[in-house]
């Protein structure tokens, strides 16, 4: 960001004002360290639990702490993953990827609570009766919403509703909004996130805005709305615009949960998730962009399972980076990344434009460290008569 730099129209929603105080003329500098906004990946199962050879995952961690700052279990927290078998409950992959990622400063989110769909649901829980069955439904949200209250408080509940119906079918629709309850029982603190696939496209739209009115309507704690972006072709930037817009109404926060194209064009690819993260970075109802998995030979379309290198991951099986890499990292860390040098004005004023986040200011041998969270903030740092103090690290470094 150049010292003359002027808020960008299109995205004051994604930026505040910085007004620093220090002595006339004196040289002030500027660096971002964390995005308010979430890039996020998924976390590939087993990548922490010595699947991979120990080169791979030295690098695999990485390049996941270097490019993303958020995070989601890919499968490790699924039902089906942590009770193979009935009450024998497991979150110890779960947990070491949690682990992981706060000491390596990465939010995470929880997916997911149910899955809605019947290939997904454990034989032992197809074969139970249908008291037994909502029993054990209540169980699995006490239980995950209680192991990770305080660690992880935000939550896909039951997921995929719009393409499965397996709990409703067996238990009657309001098991959909008694699932949100039990969640929020166990931890109220919860943010609970609606999630499907088809959405982005339009072709589901309707049935997707219809199940959230009326849930929504029968007073379901619906905290936040999320779209999966698995794209088989090319973005239409339009469409996903006019969707957005459209579940913009019901005044909740989206997130774009699982982003992933597949093509074995590398500029195509590059070209189409330039697309997607421009749109939904300019939208003010998205709050973040979460990619299915990075690494070619770690992705559930990889090139270990359909024997080609490519599809739809950003780093092939050698760790070199793709196009789509490149753009991602100049999004991200260069386009959307504060840098300002300037100087103080004669009244040893200095006002920067940043992007939300967390960014170190220095002037004249002070340094301090401060977080903008929120759109149209004008926060003032009066540096004038601090002493010079290390800050904090930065912990991941742009290009």
């Amino acid at each position: 960001m150049p010292s003359d730099v002027n808020p960008i129209p299109h995205l004051k929603h994604r930026m505040a004002d910085l007004v620093v105080k220090t002595a006339p003329g004196m040289k002030v500098t500027v660096r971002q360290l964390a995005h308010e906004f979430w890039f996020g990946t998924a976390i590939s199962s087993g990548i922490l639990s010595g699947n991979p050879a120990s080169a791979d995952k030295e690098k695999y961690l990485a390049v996941l702490k270097e490019n993303f700052n958020s995070a989601v279990h890919e499968n490790a927290m699924k039902w089906y993953s942590t009770e193979r078998r009935r009450g024998e409950i497991n979150y110890e992959e779960a947990d070491a990827c949690l682990q992981w990622c706060s000491n390596n400063g990465l939010r995470m989110r929880g997916h997911c609570v149910y899955w809605a769909v019947d290939q997904f649901a454990q034989d032992w829980v197809k074969k139970l009766g249908d008291q037994a069955l909502r029993s054990a439904v209540e169980a699995r949200a006490i239980d995950l919403l209680t192991h990770y209250r305080g660690k992880i408080d935000e939550f896909d509940v039951n997921n995929e509703m719009v393409h499965g119906d397996f709990y409703a079918r067996r238990l009657g629709d309001p098991i959909r909004k008694e699932m949100f309850l039990w969640c929020k029982e166990a931890n109220p603190d919860a943010i609970l996130y609606m999630n499907d696939y088809g959405i982005l496209s339009a072709r589901d739209l309707p049935k997707y805005e219809q199940q959230i009115e009326s849930l929504l309507a029968q007073g379901t704690p619906i905290g936040g709305i999320g779209l999966q972006g698995h794209f088989r072709g090319g973005v239409d930037r339009d469409k996903v615009k006019r969707v957005l817009d459209s579940l913009s109404q019901f005044n909740l926060p989206i997130r774009i949960t699982e982003f992933d194209i597949k093509t074995l064009d590398e500029d195509a690819k590059a070209r189409e998730l330039e697309a997607l993260y421009r749109t939904c970075f300019e939208h003010p109802s998205v709050n973040g962009i979460l990619m299915w998995g990075f690494w070619a030979k770690a992705h559930w379309l990889s090139s270990e399972r359909w024997g080609i290198d490519g599809y739809t991951a950003l780093w092939d099986k050698d760790w070199n980076p793709m196009p789509a890499a490149r753009v991602y990292r100049d999004l991200v860390f260069r386009e959307w990344w504060t840098r300002y040098e300037g100087t103080a004005n004669r009244d040893g004023i200095c006002e920067v434009p940043v992007f939300l986040g967390k960014h170190r200011i220095s002037a004249a041998g002070a340094e301090t460290v401060i977080e903008l969270s929120n759109s149209g903030d004008r926060k003032e740092v009066d540096l004038s008569a601090q002493p010079g103090a290390e800050g904090e690290a930065i912990n991941r470094a742009p290009w």
